[in-house]
């Protein structure tokens, strides 16, 4: 019964195997990321990144049809143009970056949707919205574990300047130039992630294995350190969950693991032992004699 519930479709069918690497590199990268994204107060403009890298995925598929990397390399232009020019509207005009990234995330939507109606179908629309983590073929496999690997390795290196400029930004620049680095790094690292999501879990929903563990990851712990691990945790635990669901009942995968943390996150806000609803209970007065 265990077997077949748990590890037989990983044992059967390559497909299964495939789609659980490719979302296990995904919540690997992705959930720390989105613990810094939570602490920065970013979690919306992560959301507003993974639409706006639509507009050059779209292109790259109106070239080259479901190619890899004109999709990675249209993709990864438009999420880097939008936050370049987001923050100069916020710069140059009355607008903060948040009302500024809002207006570009819609129109890169609207936009990405129109051109992909130009030439695809109801079909290639779908699969660029939601994705399709079961269909992963060798080549986007090893886009996103080198994804994944080059991401662990720039947080491991930036660490301690990415975790300073989080917490305390003032701090950072009064001993150190690493602020403007390590934003710069921080940003890059997510268009990067948000770009590699689309390819197994869509525009719409690439975020939520980012975002969604590093929520509930914060109502089980205060210290940066160990958020990550358990963003990390949750996020592997999430797919290989969401997978199975969707095996065993006939459902699509990419929301089944969005829900999946989903329900982690809900689990989290009632139990979690740094700030769950629980904990957060005024303790009971006991009678005295």
């Amino acid at each position: 019964m265990f077997y077949d519930l748990l590890i037989a479709p990983f044992i059967e069918f390559e497909f299964m195997r495939r789609a659980l690497v490719g979302a296990c590199a995904l919540a690997l990268a992705g959930s720390p990321l989105g613990v810094f994204l939570l602490l920065r107060r970013m979690s919306l403009t992560g959301d507003a990144m993974a639409h706006a890298i639509l507009p050059g995925a779209a292109v790259g598929y109106l070239i080259a049809g479901l190619s890899l990397p004109a999709m990675t390399i249209g993709g990864l232009a438009a999420g880097l143009s939008v936050a370049l020019l987001s923050g100069l509207v916020a710069r140059f005009t009355a607008l903060r970056e948040d009302a500024s990234l809002a207006g570009f995330y819609l129109m890169s939507l609207a936009l990405g949707v129109t051109i992909l109606s130009l030439r695809g179908s109801s079909v290639d629309l779908l699969h660029v919205l939601f994705g399709n983590v079961l269909a992963l073929d060798e080549d986007t496999l090893l886009f996103l574990a080198g994804v994944a690997t080059f991401t662990l390795l720039a947080l491991a290196a930036g660490y301690r300047a990415l975790a300073m400029e989080t917490l305390d930004p003032g701090f950072l620049s009064s001993v150190s130039k690493a602020g403007g680095p390590a934003q710069v790094l921080f940003l890059s690292l997510v268009v990067l992630n948000l770009v590699a999501g689309f390819h197994a879990l869509g525009t719409l929903l690439a975020v939520g294995i980012m975002i969604l563990p590093a929520a509930s990851a914060r109502l089980w712990s205060p210290d940066i350190t160990r958020m990550t691990l358990i963003a990390a945790v949750i996020g592997l635990v999430s797919s290989a969950a969401g997978l199975l669901l969707s095996y065993h009942f006939n459902l699509p995968p990419g929301p089944l693991i969005v829900l999946t943390a989903g329900g982690w996150h809900v689990a989290s806000m009632i139990f979690g032992l740094s700030g769950g609803y629980l904990r957060r209970l005024p303790p009971r007065r006991h009678l005295e004699a």
